[in-house]
C-alpha cells in the first residue's frame, strides 16, 4: 500500500531532507529545499508523499503542498527525468513558476537547474505542456503602473524567491526615492511583506 501522507514531528532537517518522527519511528524524506528550510525541529508537519521503489532502496519524497506532489509525479513520468532531477527542479523553481515555464515553453528556465540539459528541458515541455495545469491568471496591472515599476527591485525580490506578482506589488510602493541606492530600495520593498 503506498504512503500518501506523513504527519509527525520534525526531528532533524538538512539540505533537501527531513526526518519526521511518527509513532516512535523516524522517517527520512527527501524534500524540496524550500520545504526543508521552512521546517524546524520540534514542529508538527504534514507532508504529501511519494515512495520511490528501486531494486536496492526505498526512497520517500515529501512535499508541503499537493500541487508539488502532482507536478513531481508528472515530471518523473517524462523519459529521462528521475526523482532526483524532478526534486532539483522543484527545489530551484517554485511550483507555480515551474508549471508556467512548462506551459509557455521556457526551456531556458528549466536548463538553469543543475542536471537538466537542453534535450531534457525540451522533452519535459513537449510531454507536459498539455498536461500541466497553468497557474491561475492574475489581473494585469494598468500600463502606466507597469512602466513606473522599479525593475531592479523586482529582479532582486524574484532572486529572493518572491513571485513576479509579489515583487511587482512590493515595487509599486516605491514610487518615490528612485534615486536612492538599490539596497535601500530593496529594504523598503521587503518592508511591504512585513506590514
Amino acid at each position: 500500500m503506498p504512503l500518501a501522507r506523513l504527519r509527525g514531528t520534525i526531528e532533524e532537517t538538512g539540505d533537501g531532507w527531513v526526518i519526521v518522527g511518527v509513532g516512535g519511528v523516524g522517517l527520512l524524506a527527501s524534500v524540496p529545499t524550500p520545504t526543508a528550510e521552512a521546517l524546524a525541529p520540534g514542529e508538527q508537519a504534514r507532508l504529501y508523499t511519494y515512495l520511490h521503489v528501486r531494486e536496492d532502496a526505498l526512497v520517500l519524497y515529501g512535499f508541503a503542498r499537493h500541487e508539488e506532489l502532482a507536478l513531481f509525479e508528472q515530471l518523473i513520468a517524462v523519459s529521462g527525468v528521475g526523482p532526483k532531477a524532478a526534486l532539483a527542479l522543484l527545489s530551484a523553481v517554485d511550483c507555480a513558476r515551474l508549471a508556467a515555464a512548462i506551459v509557455s515553453g521556457q526551456a531556458d528556465l528549466l536548463r538553469r537547474v543543475p542536471g537538466i540539459g537542453q534535450k531534457t528541458a525540451e522533452r519535459i515541455i513537449l510531454e507536459l505542456r498539455d498536461k500541466v495545469a497553468p497557474p491561475a491568471e492574475e489581473p494585469a496591472p494598468p500600463a502606466k503602473a507597469e512602466a513606473e515599476k522599479d525593475t531592479e527591485v523586482i529582479a532582486a525580490l524574484q532572486a529572493l524567491g518572491y513571485t513576479q506578482a509579489e515583487a511587482s506589488a512590493a515595487a509599486a510602493h516605491l514610487e518615490d526615492g528612485r534615486d536612492q541606492p538599490l539596497e535601500d530600495r530593496i529594504r523598503r520593498a521587503l518592508q511591504h511583506f512585513t506590514a
